[in-house]
């Protein structure tokens, strides 16, 4: 199984080492010969408008659109999930907009409204979150599932083959959020 994570800005080494403690094959995604036979994909946490600018420059931006408008499972985290939103809340840009969701962006204000809390993840209990300038969802559409919430705000969605977060489980020691995206991997896999 081969992974792929943006790799152009942001967090995306503590992704790829979650990954590897898994046993899947990470692969930095830097330029487009990158992107090829990539079994799923994780847009990690960074600087939205800085990552959307460096796939189209990159020439990955319509690449990665139509893998994901296609099935390939993805994993957004903080940023990618900003980047995968159909709309942003209080902003006119949409970047890859395949999930159909209205994102916040610095919803919880600047560095200094960064904070960890616990919460359910889907099926997960009791998982670590951690956010740092974190969005959070404001409307979700139908087929949206909402895997979390913190003080009655969506912190988490899952669509399709879409994983949205607006926290960074790749920051904890707990592999249980890795290991749901590994499971949607292989479910396509073996479908």
């Amino acid at each position: 199984m081969r992974v792929g994570i943006l790799a152009v800005q942001g967090a995306f080494i503590e992704h790829e080492r979650v990954l590897r403690r898994l046993g899947a094959d990470a692969v930095e995604i830097r330029q487009r010969r990158d992107f090829a036979d990539v079994d799923g994909l994780i847009l990690p946490g960074g600087e939205s408008t800085a990552q959307a600018l460096l796939l189209k420059k990159l020439e990955l931006f319509d690449d990665v659109r139509s893998a994901v408008l296609d099935g390939l499972p993805v994993l957004a985290t903080c940023a990618g999930l900003i980047l995968l939103a159909r709309k942003l809340d209080r902003d006119d840009a949409v970047h890859l907009g395949t999930l159909p969701v209205t994102v916040r962006r610095n919803a919880y204000g600047r560095q200094l409204g960064s904070f960890e809390t616990r919460s359910s993840v889907g099926d997960i209990a009791d998982f670590p979150l951690v956010f740092i300038r974190a969005p959070f969802v404001t409307e979700t559409g139908p087929g949206v599932d909402v895997l979390a919430s913190v003080g009655g705000r969506t912190v988490g969605v899952r669509y399709e083959n879409q994983i949205g977060l607006a926290f960074h489980p790749e920051m904890t020691d707990d592999v249980r959020v890795h290991e749901m995206f590994i499971r949607l991997i292989r479910g396509r896999l073996g479908a």
